[in-house]
């Protein structure tokens, strides 16, 4: 149905375009999905309590991997004038040293493999591998390149938390930021957070112009995104697929995040 079309872009490491193409509908939401890594382990049978414990532990777990390879990653790929930047931000995050360290050996060692952000555009959903496989069933075609990725920009996201409104917007403009957004939770309530938007190359100083002047950066969830340029609304049942594509993207192991421009569905 073309109701039911969507427009998706799937970033990650080898994964290349393979579906046939087709024109886009640019009255439909698209979305944009990087790589991420991480791993999952099951509860075991015990008593009631353990069992939960055992599950909180093992989701700790699951997301501290999912950071610390999220680093990983980023330290085999890059230019050496960003090394800085993203040691930082590893500190921050409070990945250990010897992970750091691993991982900058690895990205010296000639024969390791490279890691490269690549992209792959998507009318509805699509991919390669398992990707593929989870997005063919819902009926989603390939678009042709560039069809999706000029509808998004690339910019840098940092979320502020526990200010007032007018604190957070002097602090933006100091910042060098373009845009400020206040922040919803995933029930679709406002909270205490804001998301600054800023240009790529002034990501990092913007961070650090903030926390000079007082304010609460969570650096975990402050990252460089793919932003819409325009929200396309959407009805009930569409926005519903929507959301359904979205978790179904994020629970593959080669999927970081996905960006979209629907209505209320927005990073």
């Amino acid at each position: 149905m073309a109701s039911l079309m969507q427009h998706v872009g799937v970033l990650g490491s080898s994964l290349l375009a393979s579906s046939r193409l087709v024109a886009p509908r640019l009255d439909m939401p698209q979305f944009v999905a990087p790589l991420r890594t991480y791993k999952t382990s099951l509860v075991v049978h015990m008593g009631r309590r353990s069992a939960k414990i055992a599950l909180r532990k093992g989701k700790a777990d699951a997301k501290k991997a999912k950071v610390y390879g999220r680093i990983g990653k980023k330290l085999i790929q890059l230019r050496q004038q960003q090394v800085a930047d993203l040691l930082k931000q590893a500190k921050d995050l409070g990945v250990p040293k010897d992970i750091i360290e691993r991982n900058i050996k690895k990205a010296s060692d000639a024969k390791q493999g490279d890691f490269q952000e690549c992209i792959t555009r998507r009318t509805g959903r699509a991919g390669q591998g398992d990707v593929k496989s989870a997005i063919t069933k819902g009926g989603g075609k390939a678009a042709d390149s560039g069809s999706v990725m000029f509808n998004f920009m690339r910019q840098g996201q940092v979320l502020v938390h526990g200010a007032d409104e007018d604190t957070v917007f002097e602090a933006a403009i100091d910042a060098g930021a373009d845009d400020v957004q206040p922040a919803f939770d995933e029930e679709g309530n406002p909270t205490n957070d804001f998301k600054l938007f800023t240009q790529v190359e002034s990501f990092s100083s913007a961070i650090s112009k903030l926390q000079e002047l007082g304010l609460s950066v969570n650096v975990e969830q402050s990252e460089l995104v793919y932003r819409g340029t325009a929200e396309v609304a959407v009805d009930d049942a569409s926005f519903e697929k929507c959301e359904a594509l979205m978790e179904r993207l994020l629970e593959l192991d080669d999927v970081d995040n996905v960006y979209t421009n629907c209505e209320g569905l927005t990073n």
